[in-house]
């Protein structure tokens, strides 16, 4: 502070007590709460799981001018208690160097209030905006005195105008700022794109290629291919716990399969061309209770509802296949439908049933008679560092829709009867997340028991076939810096294991040989918006059959995400 200041303090002391107040507080949260809060709704996040978001806060508002309300002043809408002398004060003793001071104010200009609690706290500190607020407040107690008639020492008038004249700039430059405040607040109400709506988007870069013989061609028949993906994320709130998710896509990502090199197991896992802009996902999460959260919807996965415990789950930021981002069980059962996830403690059941083609009415369709499945998921923390989860999925695809691997093993394992013939399957899937520091360590395994549900090309309803699935994974994550994400996964595609044909003609026609899936990546995060991901993974014995030779996949992922 000036001389002149510490000069008026020494003539009125009294208003040095009254200066020395809890006003700073006060508007030193009123300023922090408004700067923090900027109309925008808070941020959902997007992961899978029991993640609470709080959509679209109501905005707040700020007053013009400078009232204190819950200060140490008297405050006609103050809550604090009124004091009237000032032995009602706890904390303050004749001893106190302001004890006089603040005597004065309470019998004299009856502008104290104290905290709930009985005192005064007048060690408190504050900064020259603070202390130009609580003279502000102080001075309209003081004309309301004037206005009724009381009497004012004439030397404390003087004081009083002094200090006017010396906090006139802070007092200025504080309304200037709670102006600005108010206009920056307003703006936004203006313009912002939903009270209840957050938009969010991520938008894929990658250049990709194939090294290797395709399956029967004798000779690599890709080319270097560089694509994109777009999503936009319209996420909706109505009492703060609840998200109505509707996500818009569009890709043109070819699939590294069928024509190209002969199989699915070197299929990208952010690849697809949807032709246009197309609804990807579209459903309702509400609460049910405490320990309970719903889902129904038009379209979602069973990915959407399952804790899959597996690090690299992402598709724009985890691994860069298909097989490698988790258990391909978990792909067998989309479309439209409902879940239900559970929390008990450290337990957790997610339980679903979705149906490819729910909305054709036509005979063999709908949401019960065409594609559909059933699953449930039970997981246990054994600690902070132990998961493990296990699966159960029951399934049913019409004939010409089979597909038993979730795109992603050999052509058996995919259909192990021929293309005309329905089929159901029950499969028991194995997952598990180990914290090992640094670096997590996990892995699933997964069984699919199937059955011919109709006749067709050698094959009669009540054959079976057996396909297995197995894979570990150690991912480092912040590795090299915060958000980064280094991978190595090692795994067996799906590959059935046994065939039983109706007729012995035919038998012997299981994935004799195995394949294996070998994959690296590194999710590097160049800042909170741009991760560049270089990956590649190999396949050897593509189709799980040694006559063919290894398959080399490699990418370079550019996700922008805001």
């Amino acid at each position: 502070m000036t001389h002149s200041t510490s000069f008026l303090f020494r003539l009125s002391p009294a208003l040095l007590a009254m200066l020395l107040l809890g006003w700073g507080p006060e508007v030193a949260a009123r300023e922090t709460q408004s700067l923090g809060q900027d109309g925008a709704p808070m941020t959902p996040t997007l992961t899978k799981g029991l993640e609470d978001e709080a959509i679209a806060p109501e905005t707040p508002r700020i007053s013009q001018g400078l009232t204190v309300s819950d200060g140490w002043l008297q405050n006609r809408n103050s809550s604090l208690d009124q004091v009237t002398s000032v032995s009602q004060l706890s904390d303050v003793q004749p001893t106190d160097w302001a004890f006089q001071a603040l005597q004065s104010l309470v019998e004299r200009y009856g502008c104290i209030a104290g905290y709930p609690d009985g005192t005064f706290r007048g060690n408190n500190f504050m900064t020259r905006f603070e202390f130009a607020a609580g003279l502000n407040a102080c001075l309209d107690q003081i004309v309301a005195i004037i206005g009724g008639g009381e009497g004012v020492d004439p030397s404390d008038l003087a004081t009083i105008r002094r200090l006017q004249e010396e906090f006139a700039a802070e007092l200025a430059t504080l309304r200037g700022r709670v102006d600005g405040l108010e206009a920056r607040t307003a703006e936004l109400e203006a313009n912002q794109f939903s009270t209840t709506t957050k938009l969010s988007g991520e938008a894929i870069f990658a250049i990709s290629d194939t090294f290797g013989d395709a399956i029967g061609a004798g000779e690599d028949l890709t080319q270097t291919q560089f694509a994109y993906r777009m999503r936009l994320n319209f996420d909706a709130s109505f009492t703060g716990r609840d998200r109505l998710r509707v996500r818009l896509q569009d890709r043109n990502i070819n699939d590294f399969r069928g024509g190209l090199t002969g199989t699915n197991m070197t299929r990208l896992g952010f690849a697809g061309n949807t032709g246009g802009v197309v609804v990807d996902d579209f459903y309702y999460r509400f609460p049910l209770g405490d320990n309970f959260r719903g889902y129904i919807g038009g379209k979602f996965d069973a990915d959407d509802v399952a804790n899959l415990f597996s690090p690299q789950a992402s598709s724009g930021g985890g691994a860069i296949s298909r097989f490698g981002r988790y258990n391909p069980l978990f792909r067998l059962a989309s479309g439209a439908g409902a879940a239900v996830q559970g929390r008990f403690g450290d337990f957790g059941l997610d339980v679903g049933y979705l149906a490819g083609n729910a909305n054709d009415p036509e005979r063999g369709n709908g949401l019960f008679n065409g594609e559909h499945g059933a699953f449930a998921n039970l997981t246990y923390a054994l600690s902070n560092t132990i998961d493990l989860g296990v699966s159960y999925h029951r399934n049913y695809f019409p004939g010409g829709e089979v597909s038993l691997a979730g795109g992603t093993g050999s052509g058996r394992a995919g259909n192990p009867f021929a293309a005309d013939v329905a089929a159901s399957s029950d499969s028991l899937g194995g997952q598990f997340r180990l914290g090992l520091g640094a670096i997590d360590l996990s892995g699933w395994i997964g069984f699919t028991w199937a059955q011919a549900q109709s006749n067709g090309s050698g094959f009669e309803e009540g054959d079976k076939a057996n396909v297995i699935n197995y894979a570990l994974a150690l991912t480092a994550p912040d590795l090299g810096g915060a958000g980064n994400l280094a991978g190595l996964v090692v795994g067996v595609p799906p590959q059935a294991t046994r065939i039983q044909r109706s007729d012995p003609a035919l038998l012997g026609q299981e994935d004799t040989d195995t394949s294996l899936h070998i994959e690296a990546f590194y999710r590097y995060r160049l800042n909170d918006n741009i991760a560049i991901t270089p990956g590649f993974f190999v396949i050897t014995n593509p189709e799980h059959n040694s006559n063919n030779n290894a398959q080399w996949v490699g990418t370079l992922r550019t996700t922008f995400s805001f």
